[in-house]
């Protein structure tokens, strides 16, 4: 029997959108729909506090909201391709799709500069900076393109720390940025607008949709629907290759042989 998509009529707000990819970012390809939603909810289950999850940013962001509310939101995410849910062994896990992947870089590069922002006014010493090595290069970079774009030459006591702690492709990275800074290069507005023109597109996800699949079989084309595709990543099943005609016919010589 197929599972059914719910239908929601209402779709989620961008913050509501934004906080369930920041939490997802805590377990992900670690923990699946379940654990996800007790972050979001705030629960003191067991496993919650004994992985530091309740240090999330956003743990407690739908306090006010049942579970099984939440979790409709987080399957909102997945049939809308914010995230995905991938098998490790048995275990469904939650894994970003790569629109979500998109979003939650840009939100954790704005987070660690907002970090630093907090850590300078404060005058706090410098940490150490090891604790940005071996993060999502992509992310990185982003994050160095963000403090660049600021032009502050506030960040360069920091960026000189980090510089000596990372690995090569990094550290070219950073010395870039620090002397873009220090030079008063020219920011290219045209590129931050398109990257956040981007963002906001990613933002309104993927209608759910029916997919066109070519057999394996016979070459003819067939309908997977958005029901069936659903069912197929509930259970860790790969797309069909072959039609439904091809699986009876299977099925058929399977059973006279």
């Amino acid at each position: 029997m197929l599972t059914k998509m719910k239908i929601n009529k209402n779709t989620l707000t961008v913050d509501e959108k934004l906080a369930i990819l920041r939490a997802a970012d805590e377990i992900i390809g670690q923990g699946g729909r379940t654990i996800l939603a007790k972050i979001l909810k705030g629960s003191r289950d067991k496993k919650v506090l004994v992985l530091g999850l309740d240090r999330c940013p956003v743990y407690g962001y739908f306090k006010s909201e049942k579970i099984a509310d939440i979790t409709e939101k987080i399957d909102w995410m997945i049939d809308h391709d914010f995230l995905d849910i991938e098998y490790f062994g048995k275990l469904p896990m939650i894994v970003f799709t790569d629109r979500g992947w998109k979003i939650e870089a840009d939100q954790r590069a704005d987070e660690l500069l907002s970090e630093w922002d907090l850590w300078i006014e404060a005058g706090k010493p410098i940490p150490n900076m090891e604790y940005l090595k071996d993060r999502n290069r992509h992310m990185i970079f982003l994050f160095l393109d963000k403090i660049k774009e600021s032009g502050d030459d506030k960040y360069i006591p920091y960026l000189e720390a980090w510089e000596k702690v990372d690995y090569k492709k990094v550290r070219g990275k950073i010395r870039k940025t620090i002397s873009a800074i220090e030079s008063n290069a020219p920011i290219d507005n045209i590129a931050v607008q398109k990257r956040k023109e981007e963002i906001e597109q990613l933002l309104n996800g993927a209608v759910p949709q029916d997919l066109i699949l070519k057999c394996w079989e016979c070459g003819n084309r067939f309908v997977f629907t958005v029901g069936e595709q659903i069912f197929f990543k509930q259970k860790g099943f790969q797309f069909p290759k072959r039609c439904p005609k091809c699986i009876d016919k299977k099925r058929i010589e399977f059973l006279d042989f």
